[in-house]
């Protein structure tokens, strides 16, 4: 993005949650194409993958960081994405961890509600 000038945009990065969406999504309809029908496996299923999906992105992000100049690329950053002052490397990591997370968990609530006419109940 800093190669095109669209770095500094934070609408897009709005555009992520259609790729965690996907993935999630994805997980689900294999679950059921496979015949899984578990409510609660095809929950931890798609748990697990955007787990690893935001663990993936604050270790890339974290490696970017050091790579661009540690703790200054990091102030370059906007600083209204999550900190009002001089976040390090370390907290912005946590924090983008945390919020991942809590990002997660609503999307795999909000698709298994969507897929829940899919699944047997009792």
């Amino acid at each position: 993005m800093n190669v095109l000038g669209l770095a500094n945009l934070v609408y897009l990065r709005l555009f992520n949650i259609l790729f965690v969406f996907y993935g999630v999504n994805r997980t689900i309809k294999m679950n059921l194409a496979e015949g899984n029908k578990n409510f609660v496996s095809d929950a931890a299923s798609a748990m697990i993958t955007s787990i690893i999906g935001v663990l993936l992105c604050v270790l890339g992000l974290l490696i970017y960081s050091y790579m661009q100049g540690g703790d200054a690329y990091v102030q370059s950053l906007s600083e209204s994405f999550l900190f009002g002052g001089n976040p390090s490397i370390n907290s912005y990591c946590i924090s983008l961890f945390f919020e991942g997370i809590a990002s997660s968990v609503i999307v795999v609530l909000l698709l298994m509600l969507y897929w829940n006419n899919r699944h047997s109940s009792d």
